[in-house]
């Protein structure tokens, strides 16, 4: 059998409000509007001859070593296949292939663009294909929430807006047509950390319209929002600062922001010739810079600037 692809898009959040917490369990409740950059991990998966659904991981590329040793059964590309024979039950699983899953990780670690969540979403993508399982979506997102928060949104990698935990997915606005770039400046920041240093206050839900027609519309409207996690981020990794900094001061930079619990921040430009134009201009040593478009569409990239999502 050839070798299957899936592209595990960065996530990002224009912007990440901490609503509330569940009485249940003490979980933060979010909201915000997550999108999905160019950017990219890479999975490649060869189904065996052996039996019994087992997967096995390498992990190669530029972020490779960030992911640790040898033991990868924490890892949630692994998890992904666990969670997934648990569904299908003892009995079918001794039928399914094993696969080899190779990781070509280029997204930064621990860095708030979701990029193991995106990774352990594409595993599913992958695996339901050549298991030739078909599952019900209540039950596939289900599954995708015990794997991680952001696993839910990463499946589908289209613009959403998340709520509750992050499971709760409903239509984002429609977006305008721009360029997006990202920086990390090479620190991973711990997010169970992130939550405890912030402050112990609670932001309403946004109010966002169906659509933003013009990307100023869009940087008007984000601006009133806010990361509610960005200032405890840069409290414990002041380097944020100075990328967000860079990033602001960039020829054409219409807002900047942290994503997720960061390290990693956005800037969103007019479009991704300008985003990509500013590239040099932030550049430092050790920093991971990215510029170019959203993606569209499940996952593509939008086929020239004057794209707008369907």
């Amino acid at each position: 059998m050839s070798p299957l692809h899936e592209l595990a898009h960065a996530k990002i959040n224009l912007y990440l409000h901490v609503t509330g917490r569940r009485p249940a369990d003490g979980y933060h409740l979010l909201d915000s509007l997550a999108v999905f950059a160019g950017a990219a991990d890479r999975l490649e998966l060869t189904a065996g001859s052996g039996r019994g659904g087992r997967v096995t991981l390498d992990i190669r590329g530029r972020f490779a070593a960030g992911l640790g040793g040898d033991d990868r059964a924490d890892n949630l590309i692994v998890r992904a296949g666990a969670v997934l024979r648990e569904l299908v039950g003892a009995d079918a699983a001794r039928h399914l292939p094993d696969v080899a899953v190779v990781l070509h990780k280029e997204l930064p670690v621990a860095s708030g663009i979701g990029g193991g969540s995106a990774d352990a979403a594409a595993a599913l993508r992958l695996l339901l294909r050549v298991w030739k399982l078909d599952v019900p979506r209540a039950a596939l997102m289900a599954l995708a929430t015990r794997l991680g928060a952001d696993v839910p949104v990463c499946l589908d990698q289209c613009a959403a807006r998340m709520e509750g935990i992050g499971e709760e997915l409903t239509p984002a606005p429609i977006l305008p047509p721009c360029g997006m770039m990202l920086v990390n400046c090479g620190q991973s920041v711990s997010t169970p950390q992130v939550f405890r240093t912030r402050a112990p206050v609670f932001t309403p839900r946004a109010v966002l319209p169906p659509q933003w027609h013009a990307l100023a519309d869009m940087v008007r409207d984000l601006s009133v929002q806010t990361n509610d996690l960005q200032d405890a981020a840069c409290a414990l990794c002041p380097e944020i600062t100075t990328v967000l900094s860079a990033l602001r001061a960039a020829p054409g930079c219409r807002l900047a922001r942290m994503s997720g619990s960061g390290a990693t921040c956005f800037a969103l430009f007019d479009s991704p010739a300008a985003a990509r134009a500013a590239q040099d201009a932030v550049q430092r040593a050790g920093w991971w810079v990215w510029a170019g478009d959203l993606c569209r569409n499940g996952g593509n990239p939008a086929v020239g600037a004057d794209s707008i999502p369907a």
